[in-house]
């Protein structure tokens, strides 16, 4: 009886081991995405080496699981930002902020997706207030993973007084919480609503938060929580120029299979000078929150100081007048 037992056992055994090995014998197009050998998954030395890196994300393979949350919350110690039911699809979350560094959007659209084929609403009713019930009823749900961009450059960095935002080696941004004073300067700096001071009674409440491009885990060769979970990789991490590659790649195959409003999000015409963490989108970055020209606005500072000046020397003009009138 024993013997059976563990005749019965080294059989599993075998037919485990088997199946582990045929698991790692898989071809690749087996796998999602890359498998092992993805930048996703392997260690890296781009902070040693000074890479420049950066997130590509793409909606087209998003599953809406948020798994990159609460990696993002898990790994950062981020504190909850409440358990508000908001009736917005599935999306509680709302928007990035101080206690939010990764948001999954939930965006619903009366569009076709791709070659979708549509259903008609119903069956013919003459009774029926629908102006044409027989209809095509497109719809598509996008699912867009949200985080900090990371900008060449950079609002917040630019208008912060202390020095507390810095510039890595990789090119991400950097909020360094003990040097923050909670003056809230780059919060109204940055064209992406991205981030925001924490309120109380949270832990560090009112310094700024937002997404540190887990700049720990890189130092040690490690992959930002958020990608290293995702398990569609919708999220890509690696070097700059290889995902901008990739993202080109990407929109060419979308529109060649019916996606003909797929389009890269990374605005390198305007003074942010592109982005490290950039998106493929399906229609108009409007759609998503994102704006279609983002502007730091330091660039407005020539022409605020002339308008000034201007308005210094008339007003200088106008009481040496006035003295001159009255003398």
């Amino acid at each position: 009886m024993s013997g059976g037992f563990l005749r019965g056992a080294h059989a599993s055994h075998v037919l485990i081991s088997a199946s582990r090995r045929n698991r790692l014998l898989l071809p690749r197009e087996c796998m999602i995405g890359e498998g092992i050998q993805s930048t996703n998954q392997r260690k890296h030395s781009y902070v040693h080496d000074h890479v420049e890196v950066g997130f590509f994300t793409d909606p087209s393979v998003c599953i809406g699981c948020k798994a990159c949350e609460v990696a993002c919350k898990e790994w950062n110690e981020v504190p909850d930002d409440g358990f508000t039911w908001s009736g917005n699809s599935y999306d509680n979350t709302g928007h990035l902020g101080a206690s939010t560094w990764r948001h999954v959007m939930f965006l619903e659209q009366d569009r076709a997706k791709g070659n979708q084929i549509t259903a008609l609403m119903g069956l013919p009713n003459p009774q029926s207030t629908i102006r044409d019930p027989q209809s095509d009823d497109p719809f598509r749900w996008v699912f867009l993973s949200d985080v900090c961009k990371h900008c060449e450059e950079a609002g917040c960095l630019e208008a912060c007084p202390t020095g507390s935002i810095v510039r890595t080696e990789v090119g991400s941004v950097l909020v360094q919480n003990d040097v923050c004073n909670g003056c809230g300067y780059c919060v109204v700096s940055c064209p992406f609503g991205v981030i925001d001071r924490r309120p109380e009674p949270l832990h560090d409440a009112g310094g700024a938060f937002k997404c540190t491009f887990c700049y720990d885990r890189q130092k040690s060769g490690l992959v930002p929580a958020c990608a290293k979970v995702c398990p569609t990789e919708s999220i890509v991490f690696g070097r700059l120029d290889d995902l901008r590659a990739r993202g080109a790649e990407r929109v060419q195959q979308l529109q060649q299979s019916g996606y003909t409003d797929a389009q890269l999000y990374d605005p390198t015409e305007t003074s942010v000078r592109g982005i490290h963490a950039f998106f493929l989108i399906l229609g108009e970055p409007e759609a998503y929150g994102l704006p279609p020209k983002p502007q730091v606005p330091t660039i407005y500072l020539k022409s605020a100081w002339t308008s000034a000046i201007v308005t210094a020397i008339a007003s200088g003009i106008v009481v040496l007048l006035v003295f001159a009138f009255f003398s």
